[in-house]
């Protein structure tokens, strides 16, 4: 096991030390506590947060003060615990203990993607370069998908935790919310263009690829379940989109199949194709997977009031949907308003990232439009896809602050 010095680990201490202070504090009870009555269904009070996924080198490096490798990757996870509150003052609840994942992988094609990264530092742009140029005869490629854990590599992880803190924050065995992306993977691997001509020219084909990729994950959730590898999802932990698992209908201790988990699926690359399109070769096998879960939550920023009326709209087991901004939120708040599925609203990224000071009246004029169109409905606000804030946490800060108050102005349960 990797041995962490003890400058090093003074500071992991300091930080755990922290995070605790922070979890048992009043503030923190009165955040869990929005969170908590929402997932009761009770219209009380939205939950603002910004969310740092695309800007790291701006909030976690800079701080970063440990010197071996190991000790940084637990120091840069605890400090992304704590950015929300400690920089941004949001309502992101802090745990009272130390999350871990198991290390599971899961590959629904037996073939990788060609990427090119963009360079320079912090560039976060890619180019894919097709692997599939004709499905029709190269459907044989995608066979192969895998999926798998490490055992060894995540009792590494929990021992080195426990080592360094764990007499200060507790280790705790937490799982995400399960997944199933099958558009996104084919993409990668035949490009966009190329994936809607396939849907026009070899349409029986998409179809093999599609359920090729569901059948994976069948396979994996089963995996899962035999090798008693699930856990909990529920409060504090993870659901994808960087949302939060709190439930009342779901165990929150011991689990053994995945009707008792929340999962996540969405199909970003369909969103310029008709809804009937979507419901030919999207549909069918995401409702294979939404079967196989206890909760779901649902999309990433693609449109989906299109698709609501006549397929989102049939899983009853829908809790969280993503509204981002090129959906008529107004009509996804008529679809949403007094159901019990979460308004997961992703705001529109330039007010905070556009040059110069912050535009603070039209920030409240947007989220204005944002508290209207989700008044009635479940709120969970959570700024996403922001690339930068020029390393001013005083902006964040006062960002998170505009949205607050405006929200709590002009929404209304």
């Amino acid at each position: 096991m990797a041995v962490i010095d003890e400058a090093d680990r003074k500071i992991l201490r300091e930080l755990a030390q922290k995070q605790l202070e922070y979890a048992n504090s009043l503030q923190n009870a009165e955040i869990l506590k929005k969170w908590k009555a929402q997932a009761d269904g009770k219209r009380e009070s939205p939950t603002v947060r910004l969310l740092f996924s695309n800007f790291p080198h701006e909030v976690i490096t800079p701080r970063m003060r440990c010197r071996g490798e190991k000790a940084r990757e637990l120091e840069s996870t605890l400090l992304a615990t704590l950015v929300g509150r400690e920089l941004f003052d949001d309502d992101t609840p802090i745990s009272p203990t130390f999350n871990i994942r198991w290390d599971t992988f899961v590959s629904p094609f037996g073939i990788a993607p060609k990427i090119t990264r963009a360079s320079g530092k912090n560039a976060q742009g890619y180019h894919l370069d097709p692997v599939i140029e004709d499905l029709e005869t190269e459907i044989d490629k995608l066979k192969g998908g895998s999926f798998g854990v490490d055992r060894q590599k995540t009792q590494e992880k929990i021992n080195l935790a426990q080592e360094a803190f764990g007499d200060i924050l507790p280790v705790r065995m937490v799982m995400d919310s399960l997944t199933g992306p099958m558009t996104s993977p084919i993409v990668y691997l035949m490009g966009m263009e190329n994936y809607y001509v396939s849907m026009y020219d070899c349409p029986d084909k998409i179809h093999e690829a599609m359920d090729m990729a569901c059948t994976v994950y069948e396979k994996f959730y089963d995996f899962l379940e035999q090798e008693n590898l699930l856990l909990p999802t529920n409060g504090i932990s993870p659901v994808c989109q960087e949302s939060f698992a709190f439930t009342h209908e779901l165990p929150s201790e011991k689990v053994t199949h995945t009707t008792e988990c929340w999962g996540f699926l969405e199909s970003q690359e369909t969103t310029a194709v008709a809804p009937s399109t979507f419901g030919e070769f999207v549909f069918p096998y995401q409702d294979r997977l939404a079967r196989r879960f206890g909760l779901l939550s649902y999309g990433c920023c693609e449109r989906v009031d299109a698709i609501w009326p006549d397929y989102l709209s049939k899983w009853k087991n829908l809790r969280k949907l993503s509204v981002s901004p090129f959906n008529n939120e107004a009509q996804v708040g008529e679809y949403l308003r007094g159901s019990q599925v979460v308004y997961y609203s992703k705001p529109r990224a330039e007010y905070v990232t556009n040059r110069g000071p912050l535009d603070e009246e039209a920030i409240r004029k947007y989220f204005k439009g944002v508290a209207q169109a989700a008044s009635g409905c479940l709120l969970e606000v959570a700024q996403r896809e922001v690339g930068t804030i020029y390393g001013d946490f005083g902006r964040g800060r006062r960002y998170v602050q505009l949205a607050k108050e405006t929200i709590k102005k002009y929404w209304k349960p």
